[in-house]
């Protein structure tokens, strides 16, 4: 099953997650079977969000969806994401 890596650091983690959680229904009807949300432990603006997938088309296409992009600008996303894709061992 791939899984979508994404880092990012964040202007608020507050406001961040207000704009993640409303992208919920987005994530599930392009592909994501699961998702979970971490922070740094010295830094809670720098997040780290995985998302599942049945395929790595689904994980691509997400990936290019100009909604997600608008989702990051909306959320306080600071400069490009650091963006990875894996299968489980």
């Amino acid at each position: 099953m791939p899984t979508m890596f994404v880092r990012h650091e964040v202007s608020d983690y507050a406001a961040w997650r207000k704009a993640y959680d409303a992208f919920a229904p987005v994530q599930k009807a392009n592909g994501v079977t699961a998702e979970a949300v971490y922070q740094a432990i010295d830094n809670p603006n720098d997040v780290t969000v995985t998302h599942e997938f049945a395929t790595v088309e689904a994980a691509h296409a997400f990936g290019k969806l100009e909604e997600l992009r608008a989702a990051m600008r909306t959320g306080g996303v600071l400069g490009a994401p650091t963006v990875w894709l894996t299968n489980k061992a």
